[in-house]
């Protein structure tokens, strides 16, 4: 829209532009033109013409210009299509992700389900190798089998119609030597057997030597070795757990003892090939993670970036409430972001399903803390999640 008045004065430009609805995109000495809706005084000859567009359509523009210049295809698609419903949620989200780091903030980031078999590592390893995480927590079923992936790739089987699968069929995987995950078979042989034999003899050599580590560095010992380079069968930019050890990123694994790797290592101990002390605990765990948190939580604060729900949702975040009720300290600070991505409905009473606000009366998060649920597919959304705050 455009109107015309006589006063040239930058004073009255300004006043325009601090309480019009509308931002101030011309601004010039015209001559009289009757092709313009004229309201200047009959004798003006010349005069000032102020065009003006609707704000909204102006940020609109200005935000849609400014990303095309720092955003790759994925987020200009993201920003252009994703606009109502989870798929506003989702941006919601990312965006305050975004906004967390960028004020100073550091994010955790758990791992439930089976990400690392849905290769979250593709995206997953970029976030921690631009330091968009500090932290993760995830179940030993991730932390081994991202590096399974990684060395037994080409050997895995993709069953597409595993909803029409008998028990025949699924009879006839364990017979072959495969453990099906939904539509992905891990082979048996490449990959559990594979590791097991390289990480019995990091874990028999501290044993021996009295050393006692976590279930994270004895498999970062395994991949900085170099031992299992020669089984790559994937780009190793794609492992979140070769990014993870290269960076010694901190990493929490609640339950440990609930995977392969652990069933492994309790067999080692129940034949008195090992001492179970050789493997620090969940108890140690928490310890470590309560130091962590107290050295880290200043200024921003630490977000809570959680995939699923389960043990490596529910045990990182009850570090905050044990600090200031169990352990009765001070001006320990609330998680200061909280986004969960899950499929579980909050009536069945699940933790996975539990409402972020639920969370306020556990004591492990504020009435303040921008909080975020996408109720989505994991396996979709934490990708294009990554893709934004990674502005690809």
């Amino acid at each position: 829209m455009a109107f015309q008045i006589r006063d040239p004065s930058t004073s009255l430009r300004m006043t325009i532009e601090r309480n019009c609805l509308y931002n101030l995109i011309d601004f010039r000495l015209q001559a009289n033109d009757s092709r313009l809706n004229q309201c200047h005084a009959p004798n003006a000859k010349r005069f000032y013409v102020l065009t003006f567009r609707p704000k909204c359509l102006f940020l609109r523009q200005t935000i849609q210009n400014e990303m095309s210049n720092t955003r790759g295809p994925i987020s200009q698609f993201m920003e252009r299509n994703y606009l109502h419903f989870n798929a506003a949620a989702m941006m919601d989200a990312a965006k305050g992700y975004e906004t967390h780091l960028d004020e100073g903030g550091k994010m955790m980031i758990t791992l439930a389900g089976a990400m690392s078999t849905a290769e979250l590592g593709i995206s997953l390893a970029e976030m921690i190798r631009q330091d968009k995480v500090a932290i993760i927590s995830c179940t030993g079923a991730n932390l081994e089998e991202d590096i399974m992936n990684l060395v037994a790739h080409s050997h895995y089987k993709r069953v597409p119609n595993y909803r029409d699968l008998s028990p025949q069929d699924e009879w006839d995987l364990l017979e072959n030597h495969y453990n099906r995950v939904t539509d992905t078979c891990i082979p048996e042989e490449e990959a559990f057997r594979r590791l097991q034999k390289h990480i019995h003899k990091i874990w028999k050599d501290a044993d021996t030597a009295g050393e006692r580590y976590f279930p994270h560095e004895f498999m970062y010992k395994m991949l900085l070795s170099g031992d299992l380079e020669q089984y790559y069968e994937i780009d190793p930019k794609n492992s979140w757990m070769l990014a993870a050890a290269e960076k010694n990123l901190p990493i929490v694994v609640p339950g440990w003892e609930d995977s392969t790797m652990g069933n492994i290592f309790a067999s080692y101990v129940m034949k008195s090939e090992l001492k179970a002390t050789t493997m620090k605990s969940g108890i140690e765990y928490m310890g470590w993670l309560a130091d962590w948190y107290i050295a880290n939580s200043g200024g921003k604060g630490i977000g809570f970036f959680q995939i699923g729900g389960g043990i490596a949702g529910d045990f990182p975040i009850c570090v905050v409430p044990m600090l200031y009720q169990d352990m009765e300290m001070e001006n320990i600070p609330f998680w200061s972001y909280f986004c969960q991505i899950s499929d579980s409905t909050t009536s069945y009473g699940s933790y996975s399903g539990a409402v972020p606000n639920e969370k306020i009366t556990w004591g492990k998060l504020d009435i303040h803390t921008p909080k975020f649920i996408v109720e989505s597919d994991a396996t979709i959304v934490a990708p294009l999640m990554f893709a934004w705050i990674l502005k690809q």
